[in-house]
């Protein structure tokens, strides 16, 4: 990577890391993240874990468009409206093709039955922004986009993670890349100019409750690509 490493230390996404920092190292060093960095995963497990992936961008596409509704400012609802688009006509056409070459076509995953797993958090984020505001759904959204950010970071510094050979290095590579690290980076900023609006101090043990939920959880979904 030519640039800096992006800052999760700071603002109120790094406090949130920092206060569920059990719940995140379960989630940024599971098992699933180690084979897929030294390419020992069993194929199988990360081809379920592609088609629930399918799954879970169109619930997270309907996470955005819930940000949108419960937005407060025009800005708000083009920014919310913007990622929607991203997830929609670019990340899904991506992961389309790159299931393509895993053997599975669209039909194929948009039929699959879902994963509790993958239901459990999908819908733990869009309760939370139903039941609460903006901030509350965007803190339970920062565990993905962040967390696939510093994974993939750690991974290309750790002198163990092999790429040469191993079949998942396009995908750590994704995440390492320049466009997604730039979202992610995007997406923690906000998170903090949101939390400043939306008195995040005063709600803080609430926003720390639904951060530590969804980092579980998306560490629960990794299980669905490990072996049980």
């Amino acid at each position: 990577m030519d640039e800096a490493p992006i800052d999760f230390e700071h603002g109120l996404f790094g406090r949130l890391r920092r206060d569920a920092a059990d719940a995140w190292a379960l989630y940024t060093h599971h098992p699933f993240l180690k084979a897929l960095a030294l390419g020992t995963l069993p194929l199988d497990g990360f081809r379920r874990f592609l088609v629930q992936d399918y799954l879970y961008l169109i619930q997270y596409a309907r996470g955005y468009a819930l940000g949108a509704y419960k937005s407060e400012s025009l800005e708000d609802v083009r920014a919310a409206s913007k990622i929607m688009a991203a997830i929609l006509d670019v990340e899904m056409p991506l992961h389309i093709a790159y299931c393509a070459e895993w053997g599975l076509t669209e039909e194929e995953m948009a039929a699959a039955p879902e994963d509790m797993r993958m239901v459990a958090y999908t819908r733990f984020f869009l309760e939370r922004g139903m039941a609460g505001d903006k901030l509350d759904l965007d803190v339970a959204l920062a565990p993905c986009i962040a967390g696939y950010a510093e994974v993939a970071q750690w991974m290309l510094a750790n002198p163990n993670t092999i790429l040469q050979g191993n079949p998942y290095a396009a995908w750590i590579e994704a995440y390492a890349g320049r466009e997604y690290r730039a979202a992610a980076g995007q997406a923690i900023a906000g998170l903090d100019a949101l939390g400043q609006r939306r008195g995040a101090e005063a709600r803080y043990p609430s926003l720390l409750k639904t951060f530590r939920t969804a980092t579980l959880l998306e560490a629960d979904f990794w299980g669905i690509g490990w072996p049980p």
